[in-house]
């Protein structure tokens, strides 16, 4: 994924690298900042004098006027995922009103490769299917259907403001209007859905264990929800087969078609946006997924 522009360890204030090393009790010696991701904030992996090690993420409304308040609801999510979760610890936290600042567990692994292996596909496959199954009930977070709600109505915002769009989506908007009022409506449940699961949201150990990481979005909805959207990911990457996969599954047809309309109508939306303050590869990226996305309804609705 194509680097944002991120501040890094050294462009942070003095009082705020300050309350970071007061949260870890040391001195914050080395920083290493890391790339991919949407947030102009830091992404930095810290090492203390006595060798504590630490992942930082702060960011402030200079960056971007709306990033401060995602860590704001990162720092609710981790502060409160169970224990069976994949995810990294919150150490501590910091919000003064402009800058926010989680410092976190830092975990030894690397993002999955693209595009996928199907020996790296099989692991985060298993361990969202695990995560599931130990998060049912989830905490008390807003549903899916919440969250997603304004993000669905994609389509219905392309028919009142039209732009430029290929022949088959041109000519089926009404039909893809349907199907992702269908699929918010099928986003009932009461399992945590990480709902932002992508290649670089996803680090794999040594020991092959899979970990979770970046957590704003978090909510309650269906079991399969976050393993529909590694297929996404999958998709926009190329090398597989994602209707089969589609079918291992426990996902009716017409719901995941219907999520995917959902997705496929926030991506060509806001798409067409011009790029945020700090966040230049955005609409390059929904563009992206927009039309990857497309294809693979179109391919679901051919073979029905």
């Amino acid at each position: 994924m194509p680097p944002t522009t991120r501040i890094t360890w050294p462009d942070l204030p003095l009082h705020i690298r300050s309350t970071v090393e007061s949260i870890l009790g040391d001195t914050v010696t080395t920083a290493v900042s890391q790339q991919g991701g949407f947030s102009p904030g830091t992404a930095d992996r810290v090492t203390t004098s006595t060798g504590l090690r630490a992942f930082v993420k702060a960011v402030s409304t200079a960056q971007n006027a709306h990033s401060p308040a995602l860590h704001r609801r990162e720092i609710l999510a981790t502060s409160t995922l169970p224990s069976t979760v994949p995810a990294p610890h919150l150490l501590g936290s910091h919000d003064d009103g402009d800058w926010v600042v989680l410092v976190l567990e830092d975990i030894e692994g690397r993002h999955p490769k693209t595009p996928w292996t199907q020996e790296e596909l099989t692991l985060v496959l298993t361990a969202l299917t695990e995560m599931a199954r130990t998060t049912t009930p989830s905490p008390t977070l807003e549903t899916t259907a919440e969250r997603l709600q304004e993000d669905f109505q994609g389509w219905h915002r392309v028919v009142e403001k039209p732009t430029t769009l290929d022949p088959w989506t041109n000519t089926h908007l009404d039909d893809l209007r349907a199907l992702a009022d269908h699929g918010l409506a099928a986003l009932t449940g009461d399992t945590l859905v990480h709902t932002d699961i992508r290649a670089d949201n996803i680090l794999l150990g040594p020991d092959d264990s899979v970990t979770i990481v970046d957590w704003p979005w978090a909510c309650r909805g269906p079991a399969w929800m976050d393993s529909l959207l590694t297929l996404v990911n999958v998709r926009l990457h190329g090398g597989h087969d994602t209707t089969r996969l589609l079918d291992r599954l426990d996902v009716d047809r017409a719901d995941a078609i219907g999520v995917l309309a959902g997705l496929a109508g926030f991506f060509t939306d806001g798409a067409r946006l011009p790029a945020p303050p700090g966040l230049p590869t955005l609409r390059a990226f929904q563009r992206a997924q927009a039309t990857s996305t497309l294809s693979w309804i179109r391919e679901l609705l051919d073979e029905h």
